[in-house]
């Protein structure tokens, strides 16, 4: 499948029927005021800076200034689909998106495996006078609704509608698996009475899970119970961002009794996403591809 270059995925659709032609244009989330926006925001833009550092000896396309959060579709061949759908946050602190490396790349590899992937772009940097991380779950909370209320025309099963997050994006993905069906805006259509909890959840060297300071205990805003889906985690041990914070969300997650399984490496570090590396916790892929199947989230309903 040949991918359009990111950047001329800048024009805007509206919640129109989804066009299954490889990638959509970007879709609106919210069909007219965007909630909580009070202010603007310089015009959206790669913030990447010539000193920043290169992965796998590749750039990274780092996006800031996101007031107009959409999804992108990124649909199999139909003669490879499997019906299952995944929602790709990527990371960046709640400050900028990685877009291709923790995403447009991401779409690809979900292709490849027959998964329809749902590229969000929710919104950053945090917003003056709120949690960093509401807008933006928010606009996944959004997001799921509206792939659920279009599961027909993108030839996907609704109960199989799983998120996949990377470092502020795993952050976003566990705070949204972990959150009621209770939207955190109020809705504004009918997309917004479909189930807005994912059905299974990846988080991929997660941050902001435990709390900085003092003895590591999640923090207040992820709420892990019964009802939180299965879950798979892997990070590197020597990653910056603390591996307790995958440590501590599958320990959380086993107390609850929720299926999980956890992939913890000797080496890697932060944020190297999909692209292959000397070691081996960028072998992820291969494994979530495992647990997928095992999990029966590739199998069709019979």
């Amino acid at each position: 499948m040949k991918l359009r270059p990111f950047a001329t995925c800048l024009a805007f659709a509206f919640l129109a029927p989804i066009l299954l032609a490889d990638i959509s244009k970007p879709i609106l989330l919210w069909p007219a005021r965007v909630p909580d926006e009070t202010k603007s925001l310089p015009p959206e833009q790669d913030q990447t800076k010539p000193s920043d550092e290169l992965v796998a000896g590749r750039a990274v396309l780092r996006l800031g200034n996101i007031s107009t959060p959409t999804i992108t579709i990124y649909s199999p061949p139909k003669e490879k689909r499997n019906g299952a759908a995944i929602v790709v946050c990527p990371g960046g602190g709640y400050r900028i998106l990685a877009m291709d490396l923790e995403g447009t790349e991401v779409c690809a590899w979900l292709n490849s495996i027959g998964v329809t992937a749902v590229l969000l772009k929710y919104r950053v940097p945090a917003r003056e006078g709120l949690p960093r991380h509401v807008p933006a779950l928010e606009d996944a909370q959004r997001a799921l609704g509206l792939v659920r209320h279009q599961a027909t025309e993108l030839g996907i099963d609704p109960r199989r509608v799983g998120i996949l997050g990377f470092s502020a994006g795993a952050h976003l993905a566990a705070t949204l698996s972990t959150h009621t069906n209770e939207r955190t805006y109020a809705p504004v259509d009918t997309n917004d009475a479909n189930d807005c909890v994912p059905n299974f959840c990846v988080l991929l060297y997660p941050g902001g899970i435990v709390a900085k300071d003092g003895d590591p205990q999640i923090v207040p805003d992820i709420q892990v119970s019964a009802e939180t889906p299965p879950t798979f985690l892997a990070m590197a041990e020597d990653d910056p961002v603390n591996v307790d914070n995958a440590l501590y969300y599958y320990i959380a997650l086993k107390k609850a009794k929720v299926p999980a399984e956890m992939h913890l490496y000797p080496k890697g570090r932060h944020g190297y996403g999909l692209r292959r590396t000397e070691n081996t916790v960028t072998t992820w892929p291969d494994r979530v591809a495992d647990w997928l199947n095992a999990s029966g989230f590739l199998k069709p309903a019979s």
